[in-house]
């Protein structure tokens, strides 16, 4: 099972986590996960600063190896919404609800190229401790950090 998940990942928090942990369950050790990362110039159009991509592949290389998993897996840079998404082969792309958009394009897309539609595989957003979704915008603004503790709450 090939699986494709994507995103920024700046900085790295635990909905990042959930999303990136689910693709590596779903391919199993006998599959292969490939990892979407934006570019710097792909990146740079977000709201909200965002760490060079060096830093950002660092921080994903560290998290997948703490997962101890055997599956097969690379990173990619991203330099549209949909990178390689429209020309390879795959079975699932692991999304948010905050992605689920882009996901159902690329399969509107890959119909359109006369391609296979993949599975899309959707995982809730994580809730900080204030019952709203964990977000980089909301951690580099200071409200919480990257586990969902809001910041100055005891």
């Amino acid at each position: 099972m090939k699986i494709m998940v994507g995103g920024t990942f700046s900085p790295l928090h635990a909905g990042h986590k959930k999303l990136i942990s689910r693709s590596f369950e779903l391919a199993g050790p006998r599959g292969r996960v490939v990892i979407g990362l934006s570019s710097d110039a792909f990146a740079g159009r977000k709201s909200h600063p965002v760490m060079p991509y060096a830093e950002r592949e660092g921080a994903l290389r560290t998290y997948i190896q703490s997962l101890g998993t055997e599956t097969p897996w690379e990173i990619e840079a991203l330099n549209d919404r949909y990178g390689s998404a429209l020309e390879t082969d795959f079975d699932i792309l692991v999304v948010s609800e905050e992605t689920l958009p882009a996901g159902i394009e690329i399969n509107r897309l890959r119909r359109a190229k006369g391609m296979p539609m993949v599975e899309i595989h959707q995982i809730a957003c994580v809730l900080a401790e204030d019952g709203r979704w964990i977000s980089s915008t909301r951690i580099i603004r200071g409200e919480i950090d990257d586990e969902g503790h809001v910041i100055g709450w005891e």
